[in-house]
């Protein structure tokens, strides 16, 4: 495994980051904590959750079965840097109480401590902002994490699905209270969704944030849609429904797809594989979150870090998948 940093921090993380979404909704328990411990095994270190995840009725699921992870010791907690996120209402259905999501100080208080409990865990690596808050100010935020870091709570704050100007505004906010600020963005990023090297990438660059992209794959789209549509080789999961399959249903994405299929077949290269070995070569990339269902979802993103893209490769792909280009260049000439 390869290692980083994790934007302008001292932490190192592996170039792979555990994604835990599945754990509960499509993994029980059991083959949740084999995936963790191969994960581990390989070297990855860095684990990414959320309150919410489990979703509906079950949300705060996904951080339990980590947890009860956790709780059977061997070093497990102290081999991960454990990221969850805070923003989503966890209020029970039918209950219209007010300050149970967001970004107030009261909930963060509220849900840092109920995050806490339910992965078994006295402190949290990286905290991070699920979401843009309108309502609540920076100063609001960054006075509730001041707290929760000198309490031994957390150790850093990240965000996640931020615009580059929410990030200039937090880190800038951050600046003038004389605290560290944000120190990774979590945001979609994949070869056939590239917007965020408008703006998002860049000003992660200049405040010296770890870019973190999830959906790598982009609900399967690039992990050889097509030929598993055609071999039934899909499975049960997005490639075949969904984001997926809506995308294909347009003509201009499925001749886009097919190209990129070609090629990597001319080069021998699996399509799941080289999209996330292509985010791995994107300046300020810290790794991408691989969220497999299985152990051999898990292989197959490992293999990616040792995958090698040349400058051939790499230019037929921008073909491809062109970029918006520079910024600020992108938005004017």
């Amino acid at each position: 495994m390869e290692y980083t940093q994790l934007g302008r921090t001292g932490l190192r993380v592996s170039r792979i980051v555990l994604g835990t979404m599945n754990f509960g909704p499509q993994t029980d328990e059991a083959g949740s904590h084999a995936i963790m411990d191969a994960a581990q095994s390989a070297g990855v270190n860095f684990f990414d959750t959320a309150n919410v995840y489990g979703w509906g009725p079950d949300k705060g699921r996904t951080e339990e079965i980590i947890g009860t992870y956790f709780a059977k010791g061997g070093g497990r907690r102290e081999r991960t840097v454990l990221a969850t996120k805070v923003f989503g209402s966890m209020a029970a259905e039918g209950d219209s109480t007010p300050n149970q999501d967001r970004l107030s100080a009261l909930n963060i208080r509220r849900a840092v401590d109920a995050s806490l409990k339910r992965l078994q865990t006295d402190h949290i690596d990286l905290y991070q902002f699920h979401h843009v808050d309108r309502r609540t100010p920076w100063e609001e935020i960054w006075q509730a994490v001041d707290v929760l870091i000198q309490q031994g709570k957390i150790i850093y704050a990240g965000s996640s699905n931020h615009a580059g100007w929410h990030i200039a505004q937090a880190n800038e906010t951050a600046a003038r209270r004389g605290t560290y600020g944000l120190v990774s963005e979590q945001c979609l990023y994949n070869l056939a969704e590239r917007r965020a090297e408008m703006e998002v990438i860049p000003a992660a660059q200049s405040y010296g944030l770890g870019v973190i992209p999830w959906s790598p794959l982009h609900g399967g789209l690039l992990g050889g849609a097509i030929r598993k549509a055609a071999d039934g080789s899909g499975g049960t999961g997005r490639t075949g429904k969904g984001r997926s399959a809506d995308a294909l249903g347009r003509p201009e994405v499925r001749e886009q797809i097919q190209r990129y299929e070609d090629l990597l077949s001319e080069h021998g290269l699996d399509p799941g594989e080289t999209a996330l070995a292509w985010l791995l070569t994107r300046p300020g990339v810290t790794g991408p979150i691989v969220g497999p269902r299985t152990p051999e979802q898990l292989d197959s993103a490992l293999r990616a870090v040792e995958l090698q893209l040349d400058d051939g490769l790499l230019a037929s792909l921008d073909e491809i998948f062109p970029g918006p280009g520079p910024s600020p260049e992108a938005f004017a000439w």
